[in-house]
């Protein structure tokens, strides 16, 4: 986005053998050789050294969030959507503290990011200055790596080493903080080839044929095997030779919610997603396969729920997984294979034959047709799952999603027919309220000849709606669709089918009106409230250049189905009112 403010230094390539310059410069020339193309951040007194080094530095390009979250979640869906490593910058004490809820969101979900802190200067630490917190203990469980900076001369190394850690094997957040001395202390800078010599970490190990050699001679001894792919397909650019894998070896396919659109949702292979909320397909062909492989997902609780009642007929279940320590974390593994997904799967394509498995594809689409995702698009207002399905279809599902978490999240899992990879992002692991929308800035700037639409839920837009000043100013084109039931709608639905309608705190009063909210930040704001309404609505925001703001007027009586209660197994899924 050339709108954005621009102010590199003096370039990552032209500096002069044994130049003299300080710690900040060196920061800079070390992200944009590590081809940065923006970094998200919001400064404060510890970090001003390195926001003055960005003065009269074409090169360098840096975007002004209105809260440190805002920065992180915009660098997290900068990542997950062009695959890069995102960056963002904030100061010390509650500028650092503020970027946690978004370490532990990229953590939860394999998201490479390199986040960079300040920090007061050496000669105070550890005597509670002022804005002073040890970011470092406080974010340790949560970061692949931390580095605490205590000499200039190493910023180079560790920029390098930092992207490497965050970009390679499992991917995750990478944390360098900065003490503010060490930032504006000078050193003799020297271009050079760094190398990297990281005692104890190690490469992905290549595909092991044998363990291969195993999981093939499974599936043609299977006839009712099961692929759950997740989102390590798509982390591992995987999504090509999955398709292969599914096609040759003709098993269904039931993609998490961060796998969706790493297996075409137009495929007659495809079952749909798994879990809480998963299709009834889905999850009652877990139940009954003979065979399951998890394809880069780690069997997390919303997809086994009761795990003592999880594939209760699987006579084998396989992983295939990037990071040993998944393997038989959650659930007894007979087959692994580990190593990157791509690689795993090229390997065992080149010999992969089918399962006999045609009288289970056959009874797949059969449950397909019989149980179909639903619901009563009747006179009793619009329906969220209508403006989902009207977006999927008017976008062609070509678009890049975002979205907050709750039923909105599940809606557009269930509704939305994804086609591509990196085209969902969505809180999974952490489930974050406000991630959606900066993300989607963070998405757009990544992605800039992409429609990039936002969805959102009333409670979670609000908890990041000040980011509205942002694609305003930089006039970033994003869509951004506020779902309105006027309440918290997931918990309202635990407080309902679970706790016997005792409804406690869920009724979302008070809440602004969108459509001024969005004007005041001079952005268009439009409104439906019935499915003519938003029909046009939503064709005039996809018409209008630049960011629009569209709130849907829905029933907070909607409730998100199929749903299998906590301590159930998948096949005791609730329907609701098509049971």
């Amino acid at each position: 986005m050339d709108n954005l403010s621009t102010t590199p230094s003096t370039s990552q390539t032209g500096a002069a053998i044994g130049e003299r310059i300080t710690g900040s410069e060196a920061l800079l020339r070390g992200l944009l050789n590590e081809g940065v193309e923006c970094v998200f951040g919001y400064p404060g007194g510890n970090v001003l050294y390195i926001y003055d080094a960005m003065v009269g530095n074409p090169d360098f390009k840096h975007l002004l969030t209105r809260h440190e979250q805002g920065a992180i979640h915009a660098a997290d869906g900068y990542a997950r959507s062009t695959g890069k490593v995102g960056v963002c910058i904030a100061t010390s004490g509650p500028g650092a503290t503020n970027l946690v809820t978004g370490i532990a969101t990229a953590y939860m979900d394999s998201v490479p990011l390199v986040i960079i802190t300040g920090n007061v200067p050496t000669t105070v630490m550890g005597s509670d200055a002022f804005q002073e917190a040890d970011i470092i203990s406080i974010t340790m469980p949560i970061t692949k790596h931390s580095y605490l900076v205590r000499d200039a001369k190493e910023l180079p190394r560790i920029i390098h080493e930092a992207f490497h850690l965050a970009g390679t094997g499992r991917r995750g957040p990478v944390l360098i903080d900065i003490p503010k001395d060490v930032s504006n202390q000078q050193i003799s800078y020297t271009p050079s080839d760094l190398q990297i010599n990281l005692r104890g970490y190690q490469g992905v190990p290549a595909p092991n044929r044998d363990d291969i050699i195993e999981l093939l001679q499974a599936v043609e001894g299977s006839e009712r095997p099961v692929l759950i792919a997740g989102g390590g397909v798509i982390y591992s650019d995987a999504s090509a030779e999955l398709l292969e894998f599914a096609e040759k070896t003709q098993i269904p396919v039931a993609t998490t919610l961060l796998g969706l659109g790493g297996f075409p949702s137009s495929h007659e292979l495809w079952m749909g997603m798994p879990g809480m909320h998963g299709t009834y397909t889905a999850n009652m062909a877990i139940q009954q396969a003979d065979l399951i492989i998890s394809i880069g997902s780690r069997f997390d609780d919303r997809i086994t729920m009761k795990l003592e009642g999880f594939a209760p007929q699987a006579k084998k279940i396989a992983h295939i997984d990037i990071d040993p320590a998944e393997i038989g974390k959650n659930i007894p593994t007979d087959i692994s294979c580990v190593g990157d997904i791509k690689a795993v799967l090229a390997l065992a394509n080149k010999t992969a034959r089918p399962a006999q498995s045609a009288g289970w594809i056959s009874d797949m689409h059969s449950s397909k047709r019989t149980y179909p995702l639903r619901y009563d698009n009747d006179d009793s207002g619009l329906k969220p799952q209508f403006v989902i399905e009207m977006i999927s279809e008017t976008t062609n599902g070509e678009a890049i999603i975002t979205t907050d978490v709750g039923q909105h999240q599940m809606w557009t899992a269930q509704f939305y027919q994804f086609k591509h990879p990196r085209s969902l992002l969505t809180s999974g692991g952490l489930g974050t309220m406000g991630f959606g929308f900066p993300s989607a800035m963070g998405a757009q700037i990544g992605n800039p000849d992409r429609l990039v639409v936002s969805i959102n839920g009333d409670g979670g837009m609000q908890m990041c709606a000040q980011e509205m000043a942002v694609c305003a100013i930089h006039q970033l084109p994003v869509k951004i669709v506020v779902i309105n039931n006027q309440v918290l709608g997931m918990v309202k639905q635990w407080q309902e089918l679970i706790h016997e309608q005792r409804f406690s705190h869920i009724e979302l009063a008070g809440s602004p009106d969108f459509v001024k909210l969005a004007e005041a930040y001079g952005i268009k704001g439009l409104r439906a409230a019935t499915n003519e309404e938003a029909v046009r609505v939503w064709q005039e925001a996809l018409d209008t250049p630049g960011p629009v703001l569209v709130e849907f007027v829905v029933p907070k009586e909607e409730k998100v189905y199929p749903m299998v209660f906590s301590g159930m197994t998948l096949d005791q899924m609730v329907l609701g009112e098509f049971q």
